[in-house]
């Protein structure tokens, strides 16, 4: 299906392997956007026991994730930069989680795991980075559990530069140059909800719902009843 986007896609590093990317982006306001990612997937119960998070950065999500459900809830946060992960670890240690929330170094493209591995997988503004996003949804559904629930939330390409812009004014304002140029690209290379309903007809997850949830978000819900296609 052909975007409607006046916008070419545009890609940025897919991963933030340096200290001071890790620290600026630690660094970000995410708390509101976080909350409300957490909040939104703990809704969607069961959740089950047994949960990724692909991307997890610094381990934001899953800290805050796991105020909101079970304590027998064990959530692993993978990530392909050596420095979040480090970063995460410290934020883990003064949440006092390091038995809930283990950290796994990888690429989310190609999971160590067993097919059917988890109750549940998600992931927050990780699809926007990957040059192939099928590639991420593909193992995520691989690694997921019958009837387990798939909750994927990313930003959601634009029309034009002028509603990049006015964007970056409403959620970048108070940050510096460098933030409000970080959010403008990661605008530019993410996806339009037509494109990602694409990839999830090509991966085949079934039972899914793409839709748009904010000024500058799309979430995927889904139910795994089927293998698909993998």
């Amino acid at each position: 299906m052909t975007s409607p986007s006046r916008i070419t896609r545009t890609l940025e590093p897919e991963v933030m392997d340096s200290w001071a990317e890790a620290e600026e982006y630690d660094a970000m306001d995410h708390l509101v956007v976080n909350l409300r990612f957490a909040e939104d997937l703990a809704a969607n119960q069961p959740v089950g026991n047994d949960l990724l998070d692909m991307g997890t950065g610094t381990a934001l999500i899953p800290i805050e994730l796991y105020k909101l459900l079970p304590k027998s809830t064990r959530i692993m946060a993978a990530d392909a930069s050596q420095p979040m992960l480090e970063l995460a670890r410290y934020r883990i240690e003064v949440a006092a989680l390091t038995d809930r929330i283990q950290l796994l170094y990888g690429d989310c493209k190609k999971l160590p795991f067993e097919n059917e591995f988890f109750d549940t997988v998600f992931s927050n503004t990780l699809i926007h980075h990957v040059p192939n996003p099928a590639d991420v949804l593909r193992e995520a559904w691989r690694v997921l559990r019958l009837n387990g629930l798939l909750f994927v939330r990313d930003l959601m390409r634009p029309l034009d530069n002028e509603q990049v812009e006015y964007i970056v004014e409403q959620h970048a304002a108070n940050q510096a140059e460098s933030g409000r140029q970080l959010l403008r690209q990661s605008l530019h290379a993410s996806l339009t909800i037509e494109e990602i309903q694409s990839i999830a007809n090509e991966v085949g997850i079934t039972s899914v719902t793409i839709e748009q949830t904010s000024d500058r978000h799309w979430t995927l819900i889904a139910r795994k009843q089927s293998l698909g296609v993998l």
